[in-house]
């Protein structure tokens, strides 16, 4: 189609024409003449028709290139760069067209699209919050930028969102993902009864709508309701036995529950139709670990590791790993690159676990020195610990600092109480030889 502003202009034209013309020279019985349309512009219309975005590229590009310029046009060669993810180029177009005609709908919305799949969330405000104040004939199109609007207010501005989502669905039909947006805005702002009242509001109409599920399963365990989360998601997987996103919160929530052996084979199914999905890698590896297959959680941790190797938890659960298999100088090796980066952690807890493991690990290694720098980066964040106590006193012994080794032996002793039998009996030992050193 050609553009509006340059068919009224080509009207507006042919107005002036005729009435220039003298009297009764106009055949009025003749039907009303149209402007002729550029033949490029025909063509290209025709390949946008189509999708034929690589020829309509081609012919638009020439007729940009010729003034003036026509916010309709650049508005379709911006379109078409879009369609062919020419990303850099159809933003600097759609920014043209835009600025062609400020009044012109279309680019401020196709733009502000743009920039919110780019991440750019704040310019991508900017550009459909103008589009929400400008007029088109199409009312679908404004609802959808009140709509991208709510969805990048939805976590900084939930108020803010609920408003731009109200006035989407004033101008359009109410969607399936309107109801399941109210509920997440709902429970964004606190208020879980309104949030559970929209998840269910749509699983009654869309008993299959799975992202209602996981979002209503996901609100019942964070309010501790499990056997309601547990019904929901097992009814939900039989009519659905493959579907991924289930899967993985029943197998969470199995393993949240400790059901170690009937959460292994449903991720074991997920990581088989999904391999390289870290998250359901993840879950299974760890979901071995805890099940005591160690051998088998190896791998999936090593994989893990060759993609991300810089993560400190998933090199202490690496490590963990290799300890039990009694792996110690590699486990040792993934420990020193996780607590060299100390404030990457998620929690200081976090921290000290992955201290202890390498100070285990160090002292099974034989290696005393790194034993004590483990446990001093413990002690910053943990209190002490009988094992921790016995640890310093083994490693001290093995560098033969005699006082501190005799120290350390004498109060893990005072606070072992039995716990500990076999190194208790070392400790005291260890203490005897120590006072035939003196």
């Amino acid at each position: 189609m050609p553009s509006s502003l340059l068919l009224l202009l080509l009207l507006s034209l042919g107005s002036i024409a005729q009435a220039q013309l003298p009297a009764g020279a106009i055949d009025t019985t003749a039907p009303p003449r149209t402007a002729p349309q550029d033949p490029l512009r025909a063509q290209a219309n025709e390949a946008l028709d189509k999708q034929d975005y690589p020829t309509a590229l081609k012919l638009l590009t020439t007729l940009a290139e010729t003034p003036p310029t026509d916010a309709h046009l650049l508005y379709d060669l911006a379109f078409a760069q879009d369609a062919l993810d020419q990303t850099t180029a159809a933003e600097a177009t759609y920014r043209r067209s835009a600025a062609a005609d400020p009044t012109y709908f279309d680019p401020h919305l196709a733009l502000g699209l743009l920039l919110a799949r780019s991440g750019r969330l704040s310019d991508a405000h900017s550009q459909l919050l103008t589009a929400t104040t400008l007029s088109t004939d199409n009312p679908a199109l404004k609802a959808r930028a009140f709509r991208a609007l709510a969805r990048i207010d939805q976590t900084s501005n939930p108020s803010a969102a609920s408003d731009e989502l109200l006035s989407a669905i004033k101008i359009s039909p109410e969607t399936p993902d309107d109801i399941l947006l109210s509920g997440e805005l709902a429970e964004a702002s606190g208020d879980p009864t309104a949030a559970e009242l929209a998840y269910r509001r749509l699983l009654a109409v869309d008993p299959q709508n799975h992202d209602a599920t996981a979002a209503l399963t996901h609100l019942l365990l964070h309010q501790q309701r499990p056997d309601q989360a547990e019904a929901l998601l097992t009814t939900a997987l039989a009519k659905d036995p493959d579907n991924p996103t289930l899967n993985a919160q029943l197998a969470s929530l199995y393993e949240q529950q400790g059901k170690t052996a009937q959460a292994i084979p449903l991720a074991a199914k997920l990581h088989a139709a999904h391999p390289e999905d870290p998250s359901i890698t993840r879950l299974l590896a760890r979901l071995y670990s805890r099940n005591q297959q160690y051998d088998q959680a190896a791998p999936l941790y090593a994989a893990l590791l060759a993609k991300s190797s810089q993560d400190p938890t998933l090199l202490d659960d690496s490590a963990d790993v290799q300890i039990h298999l009694k792996n110690f100088a590699e486990a040792e090796v993934l420990l020193k690159r996780a607590v060299a980066q100390s404030s990457a952690f998620p929690t200081k807890e976090d921290l000290g676990q992955a201290a202890s493991h390498l100070a285990f690990a160090a002292s099974a290694n034989n290696d005393p020195t790194t034993t004590l720098q483990a446990l001093t980066i413990r002690g910053t964040v943990l209190p002490q610990s009988p094992s921790s106590l016995f640890l310093s006193a083994t490693a001290h012994d093995k560098l033969h600092h005699t006082k501190q080794a005799t120290d350390l032996y004498k109060q893990f002793l005072s606070v072992a109480n039995g716990q500990f039998p076999d190194e208790e009996w070392e400790a005291r030992h260890r203490l005897l030889t120590l006072e035939h050193l003196k």
